[in-house]
């Protein structure tokens, strides 16, 4: 018996290792890129997609304590039919006032906190940027949203 209890306690202890190192071990990697390109939806057939710049970046105000923390920039572009250039240009007030209440709804339900840049949190915004400028200039028109630069300026 007195030869036993070790040979159990050793067992118990690679047993304990062996359930530990699985349970703790890395998530494997997923190509972010595949995984975006997945699922993107397809563009129509025949259009001609080109992209819109919006001019001027937004600034959107981070609030803590009923002040202003931080302030968040962002640039975006539209991937769009190309033949309606015109008609976003012309629409871009509304669209601009549109996506910059998206962006304020999106500050204030804490969605630029923390690791704000993981493709999750920004594939929300991308949608919800989306789903308004489909609503305005209409869903042949705007086919994604492209957002080409961001910066949170504070701690």
């Amino acid at each position: 018996m007195r030869k036993l209890i070790p040979v159990i306690l050793i067992l118990f202890g690679i047993g304990g290792g062996l359930g530990a190192g699985l349970a703790l071990r890395p998530v494997a990697e997923v190509d972010e890129q595949d995984s975006v390109e997945a699922t993107l939806p397809a563009p129509p057939m025949g259009l001609e997609i080109g992209v819109f710049e919006i001019p001027n970046q937004f600034m959107v105000p981070l609030i803590a304590d009923d002040r202003i923390a931080k302030v968040l920039v962002l640039a975006l572009a539209l991937e769009i039919d190309d033949a309606q250039r015109d008609l976003v240009a012309s629409n871009l007030p509304r669209l601009r006032d549109a996506m910059l209440q998206i962006m304020f709804d999106h500050a204030n339900s804490g969605g630029f906190e923390g690791v704000f840049t993981a493709n999750t949190a920004l594939g929300t915004l991308r949608a919800a940027l989306l789903e308004s400028g489909q609503k305005i200039l209409g869903r042949d028109v705007v086919l994604g949203v492209l957002i080409t630069d961001i910066l949170r300026s504070g701690p």
